[in-house]
């Protein structure tokens, strides 16, 4: 089966409801425009089982299938919110909201459930209930573990749970996945190295965190290179390096280093934070400083469930042919890993086509992708709850 010829029908819709989400870039839980708007089309399509304030702004939408023999229910799952950066691509569609920016395709994956939930509420040709669910804050604020926290998948008796994200580089409407570790483990750290400041004219008088902090930095390398398997993926990151001070002749009392750990195994995600605590007390001691560790655990890592796997790839080859079954990890981390915690399913991505990357001033989710993801959701339901009649 190719693209339903349903959304072929309805793209132009589509993109112009995608379109307007990108104007009005909202962040994390803090979603009133974006929620009302979701709200807003649910209802326009006769969805009537719709929950709000799920999780603050999270919405929670239920279509009945002509039947339920099956008694089953398949959730869909899109996040809403966008990122802190400031838009640069100078489209006429624009962020209309500064310092706020759709610049990780959430726009295009609420739109794509939208156009899902439009097509599913006027057919109904499945056996069971499908769950629609528009998240909130997943960029940092783990609005999905605050979902499942407040009952999702028990309130909604739901079965297995899909997702999709755009992947650029990859084809347009093209997909891939993987069985198991998709995406990684999110962690974070925050580090302040504290010596003795003093004039940058006498640095034998003082203890100098920068010099502490640049070997923090280098040692930490070390983590990737002497401590892991080097078939095993780690990444530590070093993001932020701040001082006390702004100036060319005074040496800091401290420095502060902020960064990231992402794995896709439990015990490397030990042992990296194990060796992260002991090389940055070690490495700073050696120059005479004291140090504080902040290391927060974030997002699990994104485990695709085998069985689901299959059934998420096999409905993306009715869409489009190609479906890459085996794409590579990726160490980005995603809290859709939450939700398959508690429910078998898949996370599938979905081909943006060429141009910058997500995250990135000038990125913009490409509406061509729309037909073909509202079709894999759609094919989702369909094929999982099989009309019986």
């Amino acid at each position: 089966m190719p693209i339903k010829n349903r959304f072929a029908e309805t793209h132009a819709d589509i993109t112009a409801w995608r379109r307007h989400l990108h104007t009005i870039p909202e962040l994390q839980f803090d979603l009133p425009k974006t929620a009302a708007f979701v709200a807003n089309k649910l209802r326009s399509f006769g969805i009537t089982d719709i929950t709000t304030g799920i999780a603050q702004t999270g919405i929670v939408a239920v279509i009945e299938g002509k039947t339920n023999t099956s008694g089953r229910t398949i959730g869909l799952r899109a996040d809403m919110d966008a990122l802190p950066i400031s838009e640069a691509t100078g489209l006429e569609y624009a962020s209309t909201h500064p310092g706020k920016m759709h610049a990780c395709g959430h726009d295009g994956h609420t739109a794509i459930l939208l156009g899902a939930a439009q097509y599913l509420a006027e057919t109904r040709n499945f056996d069971g209930r499908a769950v629609l669910i528009f998240q909130p804050a997943e960029e940092g604020g783990g609005g999905g573990n605050v979902m499942v926290e407040e009952g999702l998948m028990e309130r909604w008796s739901i079965d297995e749970v899909y997702g999709l994200h755009n992947m650029p580089d990859h084809p347009v409407g093209e997909f891939a996945i993987r069985s198991g570790p998709l995406l990684a483990a999110a962690d974070e750290f925050d580090i302040t190295i504290t010596g003795q400041g003093g004039h940058a004219a006498a640095p034998h008088e003082a203890i100098d965190t920068n010099l502490a902090a640049a070997h923090v930095v280098v040692a930490l390398q070390s983590i990737a290179s002497r401590n892991v398997d080097p078939l095993k993926q780690v990444v530590v990151s070093v993001c932020t390096l701040r001082s006390d001070t702004d100036s060319h002749n005074v040496l800091p009392q401290t420095v502060r280093l902020r960064g990231t750990v992402r794995t896709l195994n439990a015990g490397i995600r030990d042992l990296a934070q194990e060796r992260l605590e002991a090389i940055v007390t070690h490495t700073a001691a050696a120059y005479q400083c004291s140090v504080d560790i902040t290391y927060e655990r974030g997002y699990p890592v994104t485990v695709n469930a085998e069985d689901n796997t299959h059934f998420a790839a096999e409905a993306a080859e009715k869409v489009t042919p190609g479906v890459d079954r085996d794409t590579p990890p990726i160490m980005a981390g995603e809290d859709f890993s939450y939700m398959l915690n508690q429910r078998p399913g898949a996370y599938i991505m979905l081909g943006n086509g060429d141009g910058p990357t997500v995250h990135h001033p000038m990125y913009n989710f490409n509406d061509d992708a729309i037909p073909a993801g509202c079709s894999w959701f759609a094919e989702m339901v369909e094929t999982r709850l099989p009309s019986v009649g």
